[in-house]
């Protein structure tokens, strides 16, 4: 199957896209630029894996979010909220209907590619934060888009029911190099290892039992898991 991956140079859409590419053939890998404040710092990372693996690379600027939406991911947005990645606090950095509109864009770019799959990473340990993230969402969303293509394009989560670690661990397998990819939502010159996706960074590689190259600010003990 032809496939498009949305790729934002995260390690979650890093892995989806080497996952895809032993699955089917990817025509393009689609970042999505809408002023987060991490964005800088991980397209370069989502054009680098892309093309490492030999597949064109599209940025889409989606500038109208970073002005009229309001979120802390933001470029202006308050502070990143720090500690687990399923603390209520998280919810600050989520970005309204952010997967709808990127999924609706990439549905049409894939059509238009004579592509009929597109490939999300949203995986387990998003649903308790990102209400665009869970497979209720994804499933109507998919149903959404294959009704509105003579394509049929059909939307691909192979994460939708995996956690973190579990996908640092298929990474491995696949070879990926993760030190190539970027996590951090603070969006600075360094991960600054303590914000909800640092957090969630440094304990998927520990429970996956790999080593993780990436270097943070801080790594000091991880948070508890709210109750």
């Amino acid at each position: 199957m032809k496939t498009v991956v949305l790729l934002s140079g995260g390690m979650d859409s890093v892995v989806a896209l080497h996952h895809a590419q032993r699955e089917h053939e990817v025509v393009a890998a689609l970042s999505f630029h809408y002023g987060a404040k991490h964005n800088d710092r991980e397209i370069p990372f989502a054009k680098w894996q892309a093309e490492s693996c030999g597949v064109p690379h599209i940025t889409v600027p989606l500038d109208f979010i970073g002005r009229e939406f309001e979120s802390d991911l933001l470029q202006k947005g308050g502070e990143i909220p720090k500690g687990h990645y399923e603390e209520e606090t998280m919810k600050k950095t989520v970005v309204p209907f952010r997967n709808g509109i990127m999924l609706s864009i990439a549905a049409g770019f894939a059509e238009s590619k004579n592509a009929s799959g597109l490939v999300i990473a949203a995986h387990a340990g998003d649903h308790a934060i990102y209400p665009d993230c869970r497979e209720e969402f994804m499933r109507a969303m998919s149903d959404a888009i294959r009704l509105g293509t003579y394509a049929e394009v059909s939307v691909l989560r192979p994460f939708i029911a995996m956690d973190k670690a579990g996908i640092a661990g298929r990474g491995a397998e696949l070879g990926v190099d993760f030190s190539k990819t970027w996590s951090c939502y603070v969006g600075g010159e360094t991960h600054c290892g303590e914000c909800g996706t640092c957090v969630e960074r440094r304990e998927a590689f520990q429970l996956a039992g790999l080593p993780d190259s990436t270097q943070y600010l801080a790594t000091g003990p991880l948070p508890s898991k709210p109750c």
